[in-house]
């Protein structure tokens, strides 16, 4: 058999086990137009695309084609219950589901990663002229998947509702401020020369670098008393709510930086005042200058805002250097400060 006839039959055999593995993962039936599942949800038909869609789901072109089923039209029905029984604003439903949509997106990326390398192991151990037993692959990955969601699926719950008391805590904490606008300390950390690391090292360690930064950080930001807001590729950004806990967590990112050779320096990079909080993001001038001081920032230095300074002045153990004004994007005078150990 040629070489591309061999790569078009393993993909037929790939789509059809995507099917099979498909409608099983749905939990039902693929039978619902879109118009149908209006009728059947009592939800006008605009208002259940623009929630399909900010749920980060493509609408089939075609509006007689069936692509729902009893499942989503229950899911319909949830998203838009919140709303009619005046649980969440009016105005707010597309934003809530996108972020819903978003934060889950993410997750079954790297948990269909496990049964994608289940998948293709079982597929290629046939041989590339030998044909694969399309149904028993699929089966087998099925069962598989049954076996790997319930488990799943306990730990998100467990893991959702252990971060709501977290942040519940934070909450009666602050006496029940206003969570859209706090005050905060916002700090961004990221890795020097990563472009450079990325033209040098193949993607098995790629992915080591990338564990073992978001595993250190992860856990020093934790350990302090701060929250990651994500993770974006040699980036981190997070937010403290006590200036010397945030002093703290940046000097000890950069001593464990400096501990090992797994990981190359740090710049980092703090700023204090009122953010706006939403869906679990940070915005706001403050977010700004956090980054513009990290970009500033030499490499195994920490640098620190005007009002996080002034925050840190009677903590024990900590130097503050005022530095020149710095010029960076939308800041023309950006007064900064390099914070060390005392």
């Amino acid at each position: 058999m040629g070489e591309r006839e061999s790569e078009r039959r393993q993909a037929r055999e790939f789509a059809m086990i995507q099917a099979e593995v498909e409608r099983n993962l749905l939990g039902g039936e693929v039978k619902y137009t879109r118009e149908q599942v209006s009728e059947i949800s009592g939800i006008p038909l605009e208002r259940a695309q623009r929630l399909w869609v900010a749920m980060g789901f493509a609408v089939d072109t075609d509006p007689g084609a069936p692509m729902f089923t009893d499942a989503d039209v229950d899911a319909l029905r949830s998203i838009t219950s919140l709303v009619d029984r005046g649980i969440i604003d009016p105005d707010l439903e597309v934003s809530v589901t996108r972020a819903l949509g978003q934060s889950f997106s993410r997750l079954a990326e790297w948990q269909l990663g496990l049964l994608n390398s289940h998948i293709v192991d079982r597929v290629h151990s046939h041989g590339q002229d030998t044909p694969v037993d399309v149904h028993a692959v699929a089966a087998e990955a099925t069962l598989v998947a049954e076996q790997m969601l319930p488990t799943l699926e306990r730990l998100q719950s467990y893991v959702w509702r252990r971060h709501l008391a977290s942040n519940a805590a934070r909450f009666f904490d602050s006496r029940g401020a206003d969570v859209d606008h706090r005050n905060l300390v916002i700090g961004f950390a990221d890795m020097v020369g990563y472009t450079s690391l990325t033209r040098r090292l193949d993607i098995t360690e790629l992915t080591e670098l990338l564990e073992f930064f978001e595993s250190t950080v992860t856990n020093v930001i934790s350990q302090n008393h701060g929250w990651v807001i994500k993770n974006v590729g040699d980036e981190v950004l997070f937010a403290v709510e006590d200036p010397a806990a945030a002093a703290r967590i940046a000097l000890a990112l950069q001593d464990a930086a400096q501990a090992t050779e797994e990981l190359p320096n740090l710049r980092v990079g703090l700023a204090r005042g009122e953010v706006l909080v939403r869906f679990g993001d940070v915005y706001g001038s403050v977010v700004n200058i956090a980054a513009r001081l990290t970009s500033s920032a030499r490499p195994g230095t920490v640098l620190v805002d005007t009002n996080l300074a002034e925050a840190l002045e009677t903590v024990p153990d900590l130097q503050l250097r005022s530095l020149r004004t710095l010029r960076v994007r939308g800041f023309s005078r950006l007064r900064a400060y390099a914070l060390r150990n005392g």
